[in-house]
């Protein structure tokens, strides 16, 4: 298969690295969102009540779900991207290794501090792997799928993270107001960090 099957034809190896360690602190970030126990973002409380309720891990469970997800994929004819398996697979192996070593405090200066620095960096690498350009998440490419059918996206968006995070709050996943700060700033966050990040318009 070729580098332009793939879409690596421009600037194969800075896309793939900035692919990989987007990812890592993708996951790295919802460590420490976990650790703060102030609030997830949605899907990782659906992620988090599953794990509390059946046993795996909640990277195995993020990957599990990843992998259902893609599966949505299929009659609406999305095509994942190399990205988009990295991502499936990457970021709950990034949020197992990282909940390994980041310290869970318990005073609530430390725990906001950890909050604030989960949400930036979610939002800064979250423009990582966007901006390698290499196949959306299997989540974001469930909702722009599902936009294209004729709903809008932000319709869309928000029906989706609205019943996955009733049900992991039913599961018992964390939600609290870092869930509320991680929905107002995500989006601002992202389209600060995206534009400085995206090689998909660089120059090689």
């Amino acid at each position: 298969m070729s580098q332009t099957t793939l879409g690596l034809d421009h600037r194969p190896t800075a896309r793939l690295t900035q692919l990989a360690i987007g990812l890592i602190l993708f996951g790295f970030s919802l460590a420490l969102l976990v650790q703060a126990g102030l609030g997830l973002a949605p899907w990782d409380v659906f992620h988090q009540g599953v794990s509390e309720r059946v046993g795996p891990s909640l990277g195995v469970v993020a990957i599990i779900t990843s992998l259902v997800v893609l599966l949505g994929w299929i009659p609406l004819r999305e095509r994942p991207g190399i990205g988009t398996i990295a991502n499936a697979i990457v970021v709950g192996l990034a949020i197992d290794a990282s909940l390994l070593i980041v310290p869970e405090p318990t005073a609530i200066v430390p725990r906001l501090a950890m909050l604030i620095a989960g949400i930036v960096l979610n939002g800064v690498s979250t423009g990582m792997y966007v901006g390698a350009g290499l196949g959306p998440g299997p989540r974001d490419g469930l909702m722009t799928g599902l936009a294209k059918r004729g709903w809008s996206i932000r319709g869309v968006r928000t029906g989706i993270e609205l019943v996955v995070l009733i049900s992991g709050v039913a599961l018992g996943g964390t939600f609290g107001i870092g869930t509320v700060a991680f929905a107002l700033a995500i989006g601002p966050l992202a389209q600060i960090f995206l534009p400085r990040f995206d090689l998909r318009r660089s120059d090689p």
